[in-house]
């Protein structure tokens, strides 16, 4: 039989004063170099895939419509407030988009590697933020 004083003391932890934010861990600082290699996937995409006046077109319109994606509902400064069902969709979009670039560039396997390690982070960094 189990009493009360075997449980170990959980003691809640008390908020962070205004202005304050958790400290970063290991699956923050991954989450954010998955962001930063979707953007880079992107621009390398855009100038590598297209013919001369439509690669400056892509490699700097592709990268800075993800970065205005992300800025608007992802970061954490996000300008709009959404669910956090709605975050994770657009996440997952970035990513998906930084796979299929990698696909159609015929680095398959680079693209996969990535995919997988970036829904891993975001999965495991929005399952943080919901605690």
């Amino acid at each position: 039989m189990v009493c009360m004083s075997d449980s170990p003391r959980v003691t809640p932890t008390p908020p962070l004063e205004p202005g304050m934010r958790a400290p970063l861990s290991a699956v923050d600082v991954l989450a954010f170099v998955c962001e930063l290699f979707a953007f880079v996937t992107l621009a390398i995409w855009g100038f590598a895939s297209w013919p001369f006046p439509w690669n400056i077109v892509a490699g700097v319109g592709a990268p800075l419509l993800a970065i205005l994606v992300w800025a608007l509902f992802v970061s954490p400064r996000a300008v709009f407030a959404v669910h956090p069902f709605v975050r994770a969709v657009v996440e997952l979009l970035v990513y998906v988009t930084a796979t299929l670039a990698w696909w159609s560039m015929g680095l398959t396997w680079v693209g996969l590697v990535f995919g997988i390690v970036a829904v891993t982070a975001g999965v495991l960094a929005g399952r943080r933020r919901l605690t």
